[in-house]
Parts: structure tokens; sequence; C-alpha cells
């Protein structure tokens, strides 16, 4: 029996940014371009119905990765298909229109993410309303949906707390009846205990709407508790993807380890953990062969050379020679 084909696929991404000087300025000082490689050939699968979460340090792509997802961005390099549909180079326009409305985004910040001149009706309704759709009543139902009252539907986004703003953003995602909702840190800027109902609130409506989620995040508990299958990007590359528990239990990759290392953790009030070695290298001129070779404890003059490509080690997809 074959694996039926994953919502989401991604193939060898890269995405790049020009970060040169203007050009009179790299004529006088005799500059050439200079170019940082956020995301770099990255490969991943996302099955329906499942929760798909990366992880790492800031400035390792994820965002980027979200972003190229949901359209945001286009890729320099590589694909991004969508129910089988490469958005870059489809010229269907009917064929987009659909796939563009099965996609979402759920962003860090749910008071930057909302219109503050808009009442809470019209920025929930406003997915539908730019397609031509019906709104009445959409809003209202929507908000009960994630366990606000409808009579909200006439405020303002100021008038809400932070975990209500997200639930206002969580229902404005859910407005087109998306298959897809790209979360992009979604409880990082909420209190613990509004982080739970969030992320509570979040799995009931996986179950009840069959969605797929892009899980994006640094705090590795929130992942531990969402997750299906997680990918580590360091420096822009996918240096680990495992199931859930089995990379928590088994960590192949040294930076996946250092990361579980400086985790807080609860049975472990009181420990000495040793802080992350090094910093993460200029991600516009990154070491030859592992990115990560200049911090890793098991570095071979292989590591400095050849860059390594992923795997797989019992099941684990890892990029390091040394996995074994």
């Amino acid at each position: 029996m074959t694996a039926p084909d994953p919502l989401i696929s991604v193939r060898a991404l890269t995405r790049r940014f020009d970060v040169s000087k203007p050009w009179l300025n790299r004529v006088l000082e005799r500059l050439p371009r200079r170019y940082l490689t956020a995301v770099s050939d990255v490969t991943f699968d996302v099955p329906a119905n499942s929760v798909y979460a990366l992880v790492g340090e800031s400035g390792s792509g994820k965002s980027t990765i979200g972003k190229i997802v949901v359209g945001l961005l286009g890729p320099s390099d590589g694909t991004v298909e969508i129910e089988g549909v490469d958005l870059s180079n489809e010229t269907d326009a009917t064929r987009i229109e659909r796939i563009r409305s099965d996609v979402q985004m759920i962003f860090q910040d749910p008071y930057a993410s909302l219109n503050p001149r808009w009442r809470v009706r019209d920025i929930i309704a406003e997915p539908v309303a730019a397609r031509g759709g019906t709104t009445e009543g959409l809003a209202e139902r929507l908000l009960e949906e994630v366990g606000l009252s409808a009579a909200d539907a006439s405020k303002y986004p100021h008038e809400f707390s932070g975990g209500q703003r997200q639930r206002i953003c969580i229902a404005r995602a859910l407005a087109s009846e998306p298959r897809v909702i790209v979360c992009d840190e979604p409880t990082s800027a909420l209190d613990v205990s509004v982080q739970a109902q969030v992320l509570n609130l979040m799995s009931d409506l996986r179950e009840e709407f069959g969605l797929t989620y892009l899980f994006i995040s640094h705090d590795l508990t929130v992942v531990r508790h969402m997750a299906d299958r997680i990918g580590v990007l360091y420096l822009g590359r996918l240096v680990e993807e495992a199931p859930r528990d089995r990379l928590f239990e088994a960590p192949k990759h040294p930076y996946t380890r250092m990361l579980f290392d400086a985790a807080p953790r609860m049975d472990a009030f009181g420990r000495e953990a040793p802080p992350p070695a090094g910093e993460i290298p200029d991600a516009i001129a990154p070491p030859p062969g592992c990115a990560f070779h200049p911090r890793c404890p098991l570095a071979v003059a292989r590591c400095s050379r050849e860059r390594p490509e992923m795997r797989d080690v019992g099941g684990t997809r890892v990029a390091c020679h040394l996995a074994e």
C-alpha cells in the first residue's frame, strides 16, 4: 500500500536576499554584491491532517520558510507544492486562487497583525469578502468557535487582551475554510497560562476542521505538545527530521542535542547546564562543509570540507557524517 501524496511538499528550497550596499556605494568602494542565504536546500513533506514543526535558533530560517509556503515570499531555487500545485510556476489563475484560499497564516504578534481601525467583524470576514463570498454572520459564528462572544464582533482590537487577540487571528485564519495554517510563533507573545489555552484551542480546531499545521516555534515544550513530526533547522539548513517521540528520545544530530540540553526542564531544577558553545556563523559567509562544525564537539576534518547530505539513520533523517 503506497503512502498518500503529502499536502505540502518542499523540495530543495533555497531563498537568498540581496543585502548589498546601494549601487553608487558599491561603485565608489569597489564592493561586490552580497547575498544572505536564509534557507538552503531544504526538503520535507507535510501529510494532511498533521502538525509539522520547524524549530531552531533565531536566524535559522523558520519564518522565511513559513512565508514562502503561504506565498508572501517566492523561492530563489527549489519548489513548494501545495496539493500538488507549484504556485511559483503555476499559470492557471483559477487554480492559484483555489490553492491560495486553502492556505492561511497566524502571525507572531496578535496586535500588529490586526488593523486597529477595523472592527473585529470586518477583520475576520476580510479573506472571504475579498473573494466576493457571503460574510453574513460569519464573524459571529467564528468568534464563538474560538471561545469568544458573538457580541465581540463590533469591538476594536485594542479592547481585547493578548490571548483574545490571538483567538481573533485564529478566527480570521479559519474564515476561508483553509486546509493548511502556517503558525509563526503563535504563542510566543502570550503568558504561559494563555499559551496553554490557545494551544488547546488549536488542537481542538485541528480535530474539528481537519486542519494541517506548519508550526514554527523556538519553544521545545510547545513543539512537544503540538507536533507529530519535527524538523530542526540550523543556519537555513535542515539538519534533522523525525517523528516527535523519536526525536526527543534519541536525537541524532549534535545541534539537536545542544538545543535539548539548553532547554529548561521541570525535572532538573537547580541543574547547571553548560551554555551553547559559540555563536551562529554569519549567514552571508557561512562556513564550508557542515555549517555546525565550528560549534560541534564531535567535528572531524571531513566536517569542515564536505557538507553532509540528509540520510536515514534508524528512522531519523539526519545531516551528519557522524550520526551513528
